[in-house]
């Protein structure tokens, strides 16, 4: 039924229902798989997942087919089933061989109580970025109060925080600042997997009407918090269209802020998210001053690019059809990249770099949202440097990693 049903530019699906497994961890799908799918057998249930819900290539779908389970009812995040739909894009209910999907990044973001009836538990099962403002994590806790809801448990596959589970950084966000993309007062790199922040969500109440929540996490073998994606043996899946590359996903925490900016963060290029300029700039000089900060794992090299039109990636990126001076940012070394306080000081620099008349319109509505707080903007306008506006956020990160413990799965 399944096996030609995700497709996807960035991701070839294989139609080997058997995979191999990781060489470093079993991630939970993996593990359910192993126990054939025991407990969901006989069961009415919702299935909330993307294209990214694989196991060495294969489908979650495609491997519940083989095993004779199949959900009720499928719940898809934004970016949709097959994960090639631009951000922000609202999508449409469908259907996929007669099984409903539900769009979650459209009409509604929590599944609806009617799409819920006579089913025994959620199942979600989506590779997440490990960043405070990617929406993902939001679907997820919005889904967990639908189940609460409706009185069905929550099973939680768990996967791996592609930043790892010990980098953890930027500003736990205002209660001011509450949105999609800010759902949780957590730092922007918070350092959990989906499963450990599943359990955050619901022990410390960051949503209402949890407390009754069942909730459970499928662990992963192997997994531990110094791991990095790389590190961990399986291939990277583009989690969305934007990032399509782990150098990418590194970068995001940081240069994903400049979103909030009228500055390029890369989108409609090859490379989003690894470059970031403004037109008409001194490349060379954004690259001496970026790097005589010699910041961990870094090196930026001076590019002029010119942003495209890339539909189902980037329409409409900024700077369409202009030439744009800015940097490369090349990673020397994935894993002492502090991508929160790369951004940081990619901020100030470009803000420096940019003409004066243009710096009243550098910030967009809803930065202090994506920053969680309207610290960084003001420490920017103000010219501080990147180590006095990090140390801002240094007190309340220390708060969480103690909060955290008590919800942390892995060593």
């Amino acid at each position: 039924m399944f096996h030609c049903l995700i497709t996807v530019a960035l991701l070839l699906v294989l139609c080997d229902l058997t995979p191999a497994r990781a060489e470093v961890i079993k991630i939970g799908a993996e593990v359910l798989n192993d126990q054939n799918f025991a407990s969901l057998k006989g069961k009415n249930f919702a299935l909330v997942t993307n294209h990214s819900a694989t196991v060495a290539g294969v489908h979650l779908l495609q491997l519940m087919e083989k095993k004779g389970v199949q959900p009720a009812v499928i719940f898809t995040p934004e970016h949709g089933l097959k994960g090639n739909a631009e951000d922000g894009v609202h999508l449409p209910d469908e259907s996929v061989e007669g099984i409903p999907v539900k769009s979650l990044y459209g009409a509604t973001k929590k599944p609806r109580q009617e799409d819920l009836k006579g089913l025994d538990l959620m199942l979600f099962d989506i590779q997440d970025a490990g960043v405070r403002f990617y929406t993902y994590i939001s679907t997820m806790g919005l889904a967990m109060q639908s189940a609460a809801e409706a009185g069905i448990p929550f099973v939680v596959l768990d996967r791996p925080n592609p930043l790892g589970g010990n980098y953890v950084s930027g500003f736990v966000r205002q209660a001011q600042l509450t949105s999609f993309t800010a759902l949780y007062p957590i730092p922007i790199a918070h350092g959990m997997t989906v499963g450990e922040l599943a359990g955050m969500i619901k022990g410390e109440a960051m949503l209402p009407g949890l407390a009754l929540l069942e909730l459970s996490v499928v662990q992963m073998q192997g997994w531990q918090r110094s791991m990095r994606w790389p590190d961990t043996g399986l291939e990277w899946i583009a989690t969305s269209p934007n990032i399509a590359m782990f150098e990418s996903a590194l970068l995001y925490p940081g240069t994903g802020l400049l979103e909030g900016t009228s500055a390029s963060e890369g989108r409609g290029s090859a490379k989003p998210f690894q470059l970031a300029g403004w037109p008409g700039i001194d490349a060379q000089a954004l690259a001496q001053s970026l790097n005589h900060d010699e910041l961990a794992g870094l090196r930026f090299e001076p590019v002029q690019y010119t942003p495209v039109s890339l539909p189902g990636v980037s329409s409409a990126p900024k700077y369409r059809n202009r030439e744009v001076g800015g940097v490369s940012i090349e990673i020397t070394d994935y894993r002492s990249v502090q991508p929160v306080e790369a951004g940081v000081a990619i901020m100030g620099a470009l803000y420096d770099a940019i003409p004066e008349a243009a710096r009243s319109t550098f910030f967009r509505w809803g930065f202090d949202g994506m920053a969680g707080s309207d610290l960084l903007r003001k420490g920017v306008l103000g010219g501080e440097p990147p180590r006095m506006i990090m140390a801002r956020w240094s007190g309340d990160v220390e708060d969480f990693i103690n909060l955290r413990k008590g919800y942390l799965l892995y060593p």
